[in-house]
């Protein structure tokens, strides 16, 4: 998705040669998988990291592109909306002290970020969903200037024929009613609301499944542990609202699609799976192409020449597909690999936070995969699936099914059961005891406080409702605090209420 389109409109042949173009990449990864093709010195991580960009009032910064001109830095790129940016952080091995150096390196381009854009009257704002948007933000005359955008927005509305539908019902507030959300959109602009860090672990070809199916059963409890998105429109809904806002916002069919069973383009996925080549198959067999454009390779003959083939269309196509952990492939310094890339959590509320989620995740993911007898074979994946909405819904006040246990709140499932596996898991990857249990430390306190960037939030605006705020006010004074928190660099389980 990170390459520039063609504005020009897209013809019948189009989709036909783009369609052909797209098997032959399908059938080329398949023989490179055969052939054993794929370069893997090492485990690298990789983070990506999207934030938002609030003015003086906290309110949206629609300042994106002057901000990505001063900081004259690839690392940057734009987003969706004009008041998003993301980071992405270079690749690194995961063993050592590699992620305290992640934690500085994090420091330093968020800290550039944020000079550059305080001479723009702009702060950052790292928060799964930004609580002062309102729907006047979601017109599409925010889209960053760019024909990728543009493109995504038309085809998703033109394949769905009828405007955006939001609709939830969150998780009440304490001594309160759940409170519904029913709005309407003329524009993708509410996904552009949900920002995100995503985790990448190249993986070998053999590992990979193995990998992706213990993120899969790993992704609601991940969720639970690191919400940090309770509100949406100046509602309370989901303590992670980005799972079902993200869902709404890029959903191609309309009700009579959903009611056939047709499968969303954000997507769980329906089975465990043995091989990567199981996802890229399904993406090309369910999943019509949004962005039909087509290059001059033929990857067969790149292949039969000895070079990596860039499989150009499938990758763009495997980008318009949004599964919660997607497959990648890649071509770097013209070497070809493979990645899962992990989706599910939030934006922020800390650097501190983010690195002990991340690095809860790659310990506990190694463990599982490598176990004798894997969870996934214990566990249907329907489970695991309703394990994913629960912990988004609910955040620690769910229940996840673990198997060997049954029906068990997240925080005791992470106490008693997956935070022996993490350490386990970074301790077989070499990773240094200072960063283990530094990062983990951290995951452990915000059980046993259960206090998630989500909950604290939530906490937060009900007491000051308490006070006599009204909702508006009670969400701009609950910003503020939170960025003023964020600054400070505390993991967020230390947090304080006081105004």
């Amino acid at each position: 998705m990170g390459k520039n389109l063609s504005a020009d409109p897209c013809e019948p042949q189009d989709r036909g040669r783009y369609r052909r173009k797209v098997q032959r990449c399908l059938d080329t990864l398949a023989r490179m998988l055969t052939d054993g093709s794929f370069s893997f010195p090492r485990k690298n991580i990789g983070l990506e990291v999207e934030f938002n960009l609030v003015d003086a009032e906290l309110r949206p910064s629609m300042t994106n592109t002057t901000v990505l001109e001063a900081l004259n830095d690839p690392s940057f790129t734009t987003e969706l909306g004009q008041h998003n940016l993301e980071l992405n952080v270079p690749p690194r091995p995961l063993a050592g002290e590699s992620a305290l150096q992640l934690e500085d390196d994090l420091h330093a381009y968020l800290s550039a970020a944020s000079r550059k854009a305080g001479e723009s009257g702009a702060s950052l704002a790292m928060i799964g969903i930004l609580p002062t948007l309102r729907h006047e933000h979601f017109d599409q005359k925010w889209l960053t200037n760019n024909a990728r955008y543009s493109l995504l927005n038309d085809r998703i509305f033109a394949a769905r024929g009828e405007r955006t539908v939001l609709s939830m019902e969150g998780a009440p507030l304490p001594g309160r009613q759940p409170e519904r959300l029913r709005s309407y959109s003329e524009s993708i602009l509410p996904e552009a609301a949900c920002t995100s860090v995503q985790l990448h672990l190249q993986v070998a070809p053999e590992e990979f499944a193995a990998h992706w199916n213990a993120a899969q059963a790993l992704a609601g409890v991940q969720i639970a542990v690191g919400a940090n998105s309770p509100f949406l429109l100046g509602k309370t809904l989901w303590h992670e609202t980005r799972i079902p806002l993200f869902l709404q916002a890029t959903d191609t069919r309309p009700e009579e699609l959903k009611n056939q069973g047709v499968r969303p383009r954000v997507w769980f996925g329906e089975r465990w799976i043995t091989s990567i080549f199981d996802l890229f198959e399904e993406n090309v067999r369910y999943f019509p192409g949004l962005l039909p454009e087509t290059d001059r390779e033929d990857p067969i003959e790149a292949l039969d020449s000895g070079q990596a083939p860039k499989l150009t269309e499938l990758r763009m196509h495997n980008g318009t597909v949004w599964r919660w952990n997607r497959p990648v492939y890649d071509v770097v310094d013209g070497l070809p690999h493979l990645r899962v890339e992990n989706r599910v959590l939030p934006s922020g509320p800390t650097v501190v936070d983010m690195v002990a989620n991340a690095a809860f995740f790659y310990g506990a993911q190694r463990a599982l995969a490598e176990a004798d007898r894997p969870v996934w074979t214990q566990m249907s994946f329907q489970a695991a699936e309703e394990n994913m909405y629960a912990g988004a819904r609910r955040g620690f006040d769910a229940q996840l099914y673990w198997p060997g246990i049954g029906w068990i709140p997240p925080d005791e499932l992470v106490l008693r059961v997956l935070l022996p596996l993490a350490h386990e898991g970074l301790r077989r990857s070499d990773v240094s005891d200072e960063a283990r249990e530094r990062y983990l430390g951290i995951i452990e306190q915000r059980c046993l406080t259960r206090r998630t960037g989500a909950a604290w939030q939530r906490e937060y605006v009900l007491r000051a409702e308490e006070r006599g705020a009204e909702r508006e006010t009670a969400l701009n004074r609950m910003l503020g605090r939170y960025l003023e928190l964020s600054a400070t660099e505390t993991p967020v389980h230390t947090w304080s209420l006081e105004a």
